[in-house]
This record gives C-alpha cells, sequence and structure tokens, in this order.
C-alpha cells in the first residue's frame, strides 16, 4: 500500500510539472501540426536524459546541478537553441509545405533531448522536487525507484503525445491562416523562454562575479 500511495503522489507531482507551459509544450504542437507522433519522439528523446539523469542524482551530484556554472552553460546553451528553433519555425511560416522541418533537421527526438539538456528548470526540478521523490523511491526499494522512474517518464509520454495527436488533429481542421496564427504563438512561447533562459544566465554569471 505505501508503494502505490506513493506513485500515486509520483503521478500527481509529475504531472503538474509536465502540465505546466514551456519549450517542450511549445514544441510538440508546433512538431505536432505535421507529425502526430511528434510528442512521443520528443518524450523518448527526453527520456534518454531524464533517465540516466535520475541514477546520477540519487548517486550525489546534486551540487553539479545547482552550480552557477552548470546553470550559466545550460542556459545559455538552451536560450540559444530556443531562440534559433523559433526564428526557423517563423520563416517556415511563409509556407505550409515546409512545416514538416519547422523545428530542426533531426527531428523530434533530437528536440526532445536538446530541450531537455538546454533546460535549466529542468535540472532545478530534478535537484530538488525529483530529487525528494526518488529519494523516497530509493528508500522504498529497488524495484520502486524502477517503477518511479517508469511511471514519471509515462506522464511525459501521455501529456506530450496527446498535445502533439491534439495538434494534429486541429491542423486537419483548421484553416491555412488559423494554424498558422497557432504555430506563431508557439514561435512567440519559444522566443520568450530563449530569453528567459539567457537572462537567467545572465544574472548567474553577474551574481557569480560580485560574490
Amino acid at each position: 500500500m505505501e508503494l502505490i500511495g506513493f506513485l500515486v503522489r509520483t503521478v500527481g507531482v509529475s504531472l503538474s510539472g509536465v502540465m505546466m507551459p514551456g519549450p517542450l509544450t511549445a514544441a510538440a504542437i508546433a512538431t505536432g501540426a505535421r507529425n502526430k507522433y511528434a510528442g512521443a519522439l520528443m518524450a523518448a528523446g527526453h527520456g534518454i536524459i531524464e533517465f540516466p539523469l535520475m541514477i546520477l542524482i540519487v548517486s550525489g551530484i546534486k551540487w553539479i546541478l545547482e552550480s552557477s556554472p552548470a546553470r550559466i552553460v545550460v542556459g545559455l546553451a538552451g536560450g540559444a537553441f530556443l531562440i534559433i528553433m523559433a526564428i526557423q519555425m517563423l520563416g517556415n511560416l511563409s509556407g505550409a509545405e515546409k512545416q514538416d522541418q519547422i523545428v530542426t533537421r533531426g527531428g523530434p527526438l533530437l528536440v526532445g533531448i536538446i530541450l531537455s539538456v538546454g533546460n535549466p528548470y529542468f535540472f532545478v526540478w530534478w535537484a530538488t522536487v525529483g530529487l525528494a521523490l526518488a529519494t523516497t523511491a530509493v528508500g522504498l526499494g529497488v524495484w520502486a525507484f524502477v517503477l518511479f522512474a517508469i511511471v514519471h517518464w509515462l506522464c511525459d509520454l501521455v501529456w506530450l503525445w496527446l498535445l502533439s495527436w491534439a495538434s494534429f488533429k486541429g491542423s486537419v481542421l483548421l484553416s491555412g491562416r488559423r494554424q498558422k496564427i497557432v504555430l506563431f504563438v508557439c514561435v512567440i512561447v519559444l522566443f520568450g523562454f530563449g530569453l528567459l533562459f539567457i537572462g537567467g544566465a545572465g544574472f548567474n554569471f553577474f551574481r557569480t562575479l560580485s560574490v
């Protein structure tokens, strides 16, 4: 019963983070306009980063995730990628036939990897909330930790896949003009998060200099 209660709590906490609007949300909606499986592929890319990270944080690397140099590098790289991604999407809005290349030539899997690595808030979440859940799971046993990891990732998979599927269905029903409006909103969201990540990196950099 204790394990079941913990897994239920894991789903609740995980969904609260997964469903929060962010770069992966916007990217899943944008790529889903042409590929209903884009969200699932992005979740797979996200998992490639997340599963090893879960193991590492319970092995004691929390201090690395919380260090200023790590946040600066991740923020700058992630912010730059998001801005480039937004600019590429904006350029592709002029031609609907090009929207299947709307993110990167590497495809949704690579986008899932890059947006995970380049999101400083992703690492902050794992250094705090995620660490607490993972530590509790380890205390319940190895299999509890394995189930925790799978359940958490399934929350990502279901949500991102649902977003891309809904976007794909919507693109079939929406006119070209309305579809472009939706994608333009995604451009604004991605560009905004890009500036936010870079601004956060700059703040951490100047704070480091002042210490």
